[in-house]
């Protein structure tokens, strides 16, 4: 018998929860100068309770292979990747509409 979804109640193999949350969702990525000239990606937006973070950080750092964490409610990223952190969040089902790069 398959898990039951506690927001909708629909079979978790069917369950589209995740799904509008991640098109709902107005996430920022934006490149910050950290201490001695270093930049780092910051995501923001994306919530907590619909989404994974701590897997959706490990994700971003397996796929642009830099190191990274998530804290105060945002991702960090070691580098400037917005344009490929744009790209990888909508091939994992972010909504390009809502994906704003500054």
């Amino acid at each position: 018998m398959s898990e039951i979804c506690e927001k909708c109640g629909l079979p978790k193999d069917i369950c589209a929860c995740e799904d509008i949350a991640k098109e709902r969702q107005v996430i920022t990525i934006k490149q910050v100068e950290r201490r001695f000239g270093k930049m780092i990606t910051m995501i923001q937006g994306v919530d907590p309770k619909s989404v994974d973070l701590k897997e959706l950080t490990k994700q971003l750092k397996q796929k642009l292979a830099c190191g990274g964490t998530y804290k105060n409610g945002a991702i960090e990223l070691q580098g400037r990747h917005s344009s490929k952190v744009r790209d990888e969040l909508i091939k994992l089902g972010f909504s390009s509409d809502t994906i704003e790069v500054r």
